[in-house]
């Protein structure tokens, strides 16, 4: 006897359906799986075996042979365990077999017949609308993620006994009805706590509007910290698209919180800095997303960078560039998409004092220990980081002197109040710049600045005569490549969205030159440090 029906698991972050084929014949009794299964697969004869014996159903002491196909596609994970006991159910002649038409059945079996939830149900939705599947049957803690996805039938079951009840129009559960938004508890930092650096809280938020990456460098205890806590809070909403993709990205790694409900909030992912480069870009015998997937659509952020490793900072280079991650293994070639703003912090040298000296704190720090510090960030890489931003440290009595929410304006050391500087003026500025590059990108598929490439950097970044001088004397004193050259046109073309002027002008361009000041640093130390060479040679 035969019996079919439609399971699904996961390669990548994309659901694969397969074909689940079941043959019950005469013999000794055997129950085997073929299809390229992994160990998880192979086990689910056995929870199989139990869950229908415990479940009052008769299972056949004959020959029963399962096959998964397509036969050249591993199949992995316990996703299958739902519809091999249905399909044994179908071959045996206990269930019509009118109960599989158009049916995608997912879901972990225990050994009384009880339906587990799994990973990655919204991705298997999603291949079943591909395939035209007109129902899924799921976990019940599964429904709500599955009805995301829209034009399908949604079955939720808590037992195998359910599978049939609902066949027979005897639902146990009405069809879940998936949310629109994911309820996250709200960051009630502000910005505001942060007693002044109203450049680097400007700074990040251009950084936020454009999706710029960006790194804070300044002394120990200046608010780099801090201040890059609180970038989450300015960040945009993600879009519907960007929402999906997240949501999927999160459900096939197993780490989607509310099930019912779209990711609306941007990712903030924070590795420690002993992070190996398998965990920060994904991989493993069973391939996975890492950090940098993660934070995809969102923020990766890397407390002080020079304390990663050399090999994890490089292998950054990729997904910085394409906004992906492919991963080769011996079972195939996985791609995740890694689509991030890189924000991170660093001290300008080892002690963490050079350019901001003052009567207690003195750099220690040679030259050449300095050049060795900032060599731990190669070329290639900051060449990838459109912001960088001094974070200078205040002076104790100077903050003692000011409100918690007064702005610091350096001077005669005078305690001045100004306008403070908090979230919701910052969430406006970037609201701005971002719905500024909606409109002028519509339909093109760019979301953002830092996406411009090519001649779409020709087409929307028009200079003004000031401008482009400024741009072409950085070109020369600070050795630009051709790849800083593009990002620091982007970052101006942000500036100029957050202004509301179509055009860039020459003060647009100037405060984007002033966002390269680790090209200048290295410069300055590094032109120093052969001075020195050429005196001691005298």
């Amino acid at each position: 006897m035969y019996g079919k029906c439609y399971g699904a698991c996961m390669h990548g972050i994309d659901g694969t359906l397969v074909r689940v084929e079941i043959d019950v014949s005469g013999g000794l009794p055997a129950f085997s799986i073929v299809g390229l299964p992994d160990s998880a697969v192979r086990e689910s004869t056995e929870r199989v075996r139990a869950a229908l014996r415990n479940g009052a159903y008769e299972f056949p002491m004959r020959r029963i042979t399962v096959n998964l196909a397509p036969a050249d596609v591993r199949k992995e994970g316990a996703s299958f365990d739902l519809a091999i006991a249905v399909g044994v159910l179908l071959a045996s002649g206990q269930w019509p077999g009118a109960i599989a038409d158009g049916t995608l059945f997912v879901g972990e079996l225990s050994l009384v017949g009880e339906v587990r939830p799994v990973p990655g149900v919204l991705s298997m939705a999603l291949a079943a609308k591909a395939a035209g599947l007109a129902r899924i049957v799921v976990p019940r803690d599964n429904a709500a993620e599955a009805a995301l996805v829209g034009g399908l039938d949604v079955v939720p079951v808590r037992t195998l006994a359910d599978v049939l009840a609902a066949a027979e129009g005897r639902r146990p559960d009405a069809p879940p009805v998936g949310g629109s938004e994911a309820v996250t508890a709200e960051d009630d930092s502000d910005f505001a706590d942060v007693v002044g650096q109203a450049a680097a809280k400007r700074a990040l938020a251009i950084a936020a509007a454009g999706r710029h990456n960006i790194v804070l460098i300044g002394p120990p205890g200046s608010g780099k910290t801090m201040l890059l806590r609180r970038y989450a809070s300015i960040l945009p909403p993600l879009d519907d698209d960007e929402a999906l993709e997240v949501t999927k990205l999160y459900s096939a790694s197993g780490l989607l919180v509310d099930r019912g409900s779209l990711v609306r909030r941007r990712p903030f992912r924070s590795p420690h800095h002993t992070m190996s480069a398998q965990g920060l870009i994904g991989g493993g015998a069973t391939p996975r997303p890492g950090e940098v997937s993660l934070a995809h659509c969102g923020v990766l952020f890397l407390d002080e960078l020079p304390e990663f490793s050399r090999a994890v900072l490089e292998s950054l280079r990729q997904p910085l560039e394409d906004g992906t991650v492919t991963i080769v293994r011996a079972r195939g070639a996985f791609a995740y998409p890694a689509r991030f703003s890189l924000a991170a912090t660093m001290n300008p040298c080892p002690c963490g004092y050079d350019g901001y000296e003052d009567a207690r704190h003195v750099c220690t720090c040679s030259r050449t220990k300095k050049l060795m510090y900032l060599s731990r960030l190669s070329g290639p890489l900051m060449d990838r980081i459109d912001m960088a931003m001094d974070v200078p440290r205040m002076r104790l009595e100077d903050a003692a002197a000011r409100g918690p929410h007064a702005e610091w304006t350096e001077g005669d050391g005078a305690a001045a109040v100004d306008a403070p500087v908090d979230t919701a003026s910052l969430r406006g500025l970037v609201e701005r710049a971002v719905n500024a590059q909606r409109r002028r990108y519509d339909g093109t598929g760019i979301r953002s600045n830092a996406e411009l490439t090519g001649a779409m950097l020709h087409r929307y970044c028009r200079l003004s005569a000031e401008a482009s001088k400024n741009l072409v004397q950085a070109y020369g004193s600070l050795a630009f490549s051709a790849r800083a050259h593009d990002r620091v046109l982007r970052v101006a073309r942000t500036i100029a969205d957050a202004e509301g002027a179509e055009r860039i002008e020459g003060a647009h361009m100037s405060e984007a030159l002033l966002y390269r000041s680790f090209d200048a640093r290295r410069l300055r130390i590094r032109d120093g440090d052969k001075l020195d060479e050429s005196s001691a040679a005298r």
